[in-house]
């Protein structure tokens, strides 16, 4: 076992062991704040698929982590009403079918997006992503059916078979497995043919394309894919707070999860996990003290970038990542 592995394994369990030490002392906001960890873990680890593994340097993925939002409020909302949808398709408290449609939601707005920005290199996909995101910002805050600028609360708990939802902890065991399957699913794409070729296309396009595989087609579907990870875990955020608003679409929310890549490491497991880990405390402890916290979380990720680009778990496992 490597010591990235263990400290892997470590950060599984501080994670896991964290909320369940709080419930157990009648601590139901500490279970929250893990839960939000686990969710943005989860958003950070889908755009990590396409960031790490691909080299995309997405910013608007915040648009796919609010549509999920928006599904699982948009569903929640005319069930709670009773009110149907278009061709009338009522609304749904459940889980698994809000969560499926989040990311096929999600997946279908990817591809198009996918299939023009990715005819794009460098800061004009960087500066494309970002604009199919405000356009969608923009169309979030001129819908007033759904709460325009003031954004739409959700006053019913989404149910999911045999889970307490309206519980903190049962919701953060239900969130902390979904991430560790995700987790299990970036290994295997990572292990794969198709992620071997999605390392190929971020190290050098052309030569890939000189052994006869497409390194546009690579990209796509690891950009789909991203989005539909990262549309799912909006559809937690939802729930944990029972509101979407349109800053789910907004440019800071796509900064936060590249961020949260780099504080861990790019292109590692669990970077997405302990980028969201030192985020939240820094948030929670810092937020506390003064407003601007984000300043000291500033110089965090200056002497990462400086002293440390594998990011965390590069320095702590002593490992540097690709670039």
């Amino acid at each position: 076992m490597t010591r990235e592995t263990t400290i892997n394994l470590l950060l599984a369990l501080l994670l896991l062991a964290m909320p369940l030490a709080a419930a157990g002392l009648g601590e139901p906001f500490y279970v929250t704040l893990a839960t939000r960890v686990v969710v943005l873990a989860l958003a950070a680890t889908g755009l990590n698929l396409a960031l790490g593994l691909g080299g995309l340097i997405s910013f608007g993925h915040a648009a796919f982590f609010g549509l999920g939002g928006y599904v699982a409020g948009i569903l929640a909302t005319h069930a709670f009403n009773a009110e149907p949808l278009v061709a009338g398709i009522p609304g749904t408290t459940s889980m698994p079918i809000i969560w499926l449609t989040a990311v096929v939601i999600a997946g279908l707005v990817a591809l198009p997006i996918g299939i023009i920005s990715l005819r794009t290199t460098g800061i004009y996909f960087i500066m494309i992503t970002l604009a199919f995101a405000q356009m969608i910002y923009y169309f979030a805050i001129s819908w007033p059916a759904y709460g325009g600028e003031d954004g739409l609360s959700i006053y019913v708990r989404n149910a999911f078979p045999g889970i307490n939802t309206t519980q903190p902890l049962p919701y953060f065991l239900a969130c902390f497995t979904v991430l560790m399957a995700t987790l299990l699913l970036f290994r295997l794409v990572e292990g794969s043919r198709f992620g071997s070729a999605l390392q190929a296309a971020r190290q050098n396009g052309t030569r890939l394309a000189a052994v006869g595989i497409a390194p546009f087609n690579i990209w796509l579907v690891a950009f789909v894919l991203s989005a539909m990870i990262t549309g799912f875990a909006g559809a937690l955020y939802a729930d944990l707070n029972r509101f979407v608003g349109p800053s789910m679409f907004s440019w800071h929310m796509s900064g936060e999860l590249i961020v949260l890549i780099i504080l861990g490491g790019k292109g590692r497991l669990f970077g997405p996990v302990a980028g969201a880990m030192i985020f939240v405390c820094l948030e929670y402890v810092l937020g506390g003290i003064t407003e601007r916290w984000q300043f000291f979380l500033g110089l965090i990720l200056l002497g990462i970038v400086l002293f440390a680009r594998g990011g965390l778990l590069g320095l702590l496992s002593g490992k540097p990542r690709h670039a």
